[in-house]
């Protein structure tokens, strides 16, 4: 039986719910890229099913952040994924802020050690700092999950060096995430 994964590309392409800005780049245009890469890697595999909350450059969810948060937590619970991956870029006022970080509701939890996995997958494909796993049981997508979740910060797109590192190689991201994934599940 394959493992569903749920591939949440974090915020809309427009407002309600649109990103992190920094160096020119949008967050929503990054996760997006990301993320479908992520899912091209996924579905050659066999072992693994995926679905994307944002299968179109335009699709939009929600008509505020609390329902276009809602919209991907409830496709997800329904579609019964096993994990949920919520992609983001990472901002910070200081721009030599760098590297990669990612979140889970609880530690010790399934989803901490995936994400554990992930960010050392990131790194490991990119060559950024490890920020490390948090535990961050306020975020919504964490919280409202029926399955291990886990929100992936890939880089600071307030920072050059990862801004362009994102925007120029989204399939360095997507490698890393997936060999996280298959370093956790063992597809």
């Amino acid at each position: 039986m394959a493992t569903k994964i749920y591939i949440d590309q974090g915020h809309n392409p427009e407002s309600p719910n649109a990103g992190a800005v920094g160096n020119g780049l949008r967050e929503q245009d990054i996760t997006y890229r990301v993320g479908v890469a992520l899912a091209e890697l996924l579905r050659a595999n066999p072992a693994f099913e995926v679905r994307l909350s944002r299968p179109t450059p335009t699709t939009s969810l929600g008509s505020s952040n609390t329902t276009s948060l809602r919209a991907r937590v409830n496709d997800a619970n329904a579609w019964g994924a096993d994990y949920f991956i919520s992609i983001h870029t990472n901002a910070a006022e200081n721009p030599s802020v760098s590297g990669t970080e990612a979140f889970a509701y609880s530690s010790p939890s399934r989803a901490f050690e995936l994400g554990e996995d992930i960010v050392e997958g990131i790194t490991d494909a990119t060559g950024l700092r490890d920020r490390g796993m948090k535990v961050r049981p306020g975020l919504y997508v964490l919280r409202k999950t029926a399955m291990p979740a886990v929100l992936v910060e890939l880089g600071f797109i307030t920072n050059p060096g990862d801004a362009a590192l994102m925007n120029e190689n989204p399939g360095l991201f997507a490698r890393g995430i997936y060999n996280g994934i298959v370093d956790f599940i063992g597809g």
